[in-house]
């Protein structure tokens, strides 16, 4: 780490709090800037007077602190994510943002909780912003069916009986079709109707939203890790969802390992008496948890090598749910195995990423 200095950086919406530390941990200084592009401008001239910074120690890279870390390093600076704060040190020394942008500085000089941040200026980062959409727009329109369900419960008779009788897509489409008299509103019939359209048509109106968006993620997905978009069971959203689990800078993740276990799948010992089992963390992301169990479910069901070791493996005595834990941790070898083979070209590599000598099968062996 070259420099003769550390920075340690507590990050809000609106402001910026920097801690400048020696090599030897003497604070020389701490102000606060404004989290904008002129405060960024400021925060680094200012830094620069005490010496030449050896890496900053930045909170919430991936939020608050997006567009300052992008600042740094754009400008060629080491920046490490400083995830967790020193809860004895907070309740010996209390809690501002002053000491909390030292702490950050202190993990620096330790090397305790400080990983890569993740980088947010290439694709990866445009297919998180399409999934975070998507995902509202899913919720969004699960909210809309459900409220549709809930007026037609206590709708007039006859109007519930035209529209319950069908499904999913036609129930909504009924609605959407219905003709409330506006002028009548203070009869609950045309009421309920004009509830029902409205709802209906949102309903529509989303699910067109969520057609366009799985689109636009699926050519981007399938753009920029074109291996992993090719494996048995890999869709675009669940594709996408270990795309922004990884990062764009996959070589953050020092191997299979690290990334089984950023997705909740690395085994842990649940052994009791004569009992001998492992079981998958609770940690981790789940939504790229979710993702892994999808694409073992679809394996199932459509990918032979995989049933066949399903078979196999409740042969020797294993639960189907033992089985699909022993497939999420396979499949998750395979996809950070797709995923250093289709980013190797981002510039995204490291010396540290164990790079596979060959891509693994689709399958399961």
């Amino acid at each position: 780490m070259d420099g003769d200095i550390v920075v340690g950086i507590d990050s809000h919406k609106d402001t910026h709090y920097a801690a400048v530390l020696t090599r030897g941990g003497r604070r020389l200084g701490a102000r606060q800037f404004g989290a904008t592009a002129q405060g960024y401008n400021e925060l680094s001239e200012w830094v620069e007077t005490f010496g030449t910074p050896a890496s900053f120690g930045v909170e919430c890279t991936g939020s608050y602190a997006a567009g300052l870390t992008r600042h740094l390093l754009e400008r060629g600076m080491s920046v490490a994510e400083i995830n967790t704060t020193n809860k004895h040190a907070r309740a010996r020394r209390g809690k501002d943002d002053a000491l909390d942008a030292e702490m950050a500085a202190r993990h620096v000089l330790t090397g305790a909780d400080a990983i890569v941040p993740k980088s947010s200026t290439g694709a990866v980062e445009s297919i998180r912003m399409l999934l975070l959409t998507r995902e509202s727009a899913v919720n969004a329109r699960t909210v809309a069916l459900q409220q549709i369900q809930d007026v037609l419960i206590t709708a007039p008779v006859a109007l519930r009986e035209s529209i319950t009788y069908k499904r999913g897509k036609g129930a909504v489409e009924a609605c959407s079709r219905l003709r409330p008299d506006l002028s009548r509103l203070s009869d609950p019939e045309q009421a309920a109707k004009l509830t029902l359209r409205t709802l209906g048509r949102r309903a529509s109106d989303l699910a067109e939203e969520i057609a366009v968006l799985e689109r636009e993620l699926d050519t981007l997905v399938t753009a920029t890790a074109p291996t992993m978009r090719a494996a048995c069971g890999v869709g675009p959203v669940n594709g996408a969802q270990l795309l922004v689990t990884a990062g764009q800078n996959i070589g953050r993740l020092h191997s299979e390992a690290a990334f089984a276990r950023l997705c909740g799948v690395a085994p842990v010992p649940a052994s009791s008496g004569k009992t001998t089992r492992m079981r998958l963390h609770r940690g981790g992301d789940r939504a790229a948890n979710r993702a892994l169990y999808l694409i073992t479910v679809c394996r199932l069901r459509y990918d032979q090598r995989t049933i066949d070791y399903m078979q196999r493996r409740r042969g020797d005595g294993l639960s189907k749910k033992d089985v699909i834990r022993c497939l999420k941790r396979f499949v998750a070898r395979e996809v950070f195995n797709d995923l250093v083979a289709d980013l190797a070209g981002c510039g995204s590599m490291s010396a540290e990423v164990d790079v596979p000598a060959a891509r693994a099968p689709s399958g399961v062996r």
